[in-house]
């Protein structure tokens, strides 16, 4: 038997709390460096309403969202 299986109730929560946890904080980066990208993009080559912010945050939301969802399938996956 692994190390894993005996771990106290309180303890396997919190790590499953921690994991949950840095991935939304990685979430929260995939989709802040989409918006740098684009704000720097826009500065670079100016247009009128910001398409290159616009269109890079919500290309690296569904990004993001695809990542969480592998992720916590992932997880789920590991616990049974």
């Amino acid at each position: 038997m692994s190390a894993k299986n005996h771990q106290s109730p309180d303890k396997k929560q919190l790590n499953t709390y921690a994991r949950y946890s840095s991935i939304a904080f990685q979430m929260f980066a995939i989709i802040g460096i989409g918006a740098f990208i684009g704000v720097k993009l826009d500065d670079a080559f100016p247009n009128k309403h910001n398409m290159y912010t616009i269109i890079l945050s919500l290309v690296f939301v569904i990004f993001a969202i695809v990542f969480v969802i592998r992720r916590i399938i992932a997880i789920s996956k590991e616990n049974n």
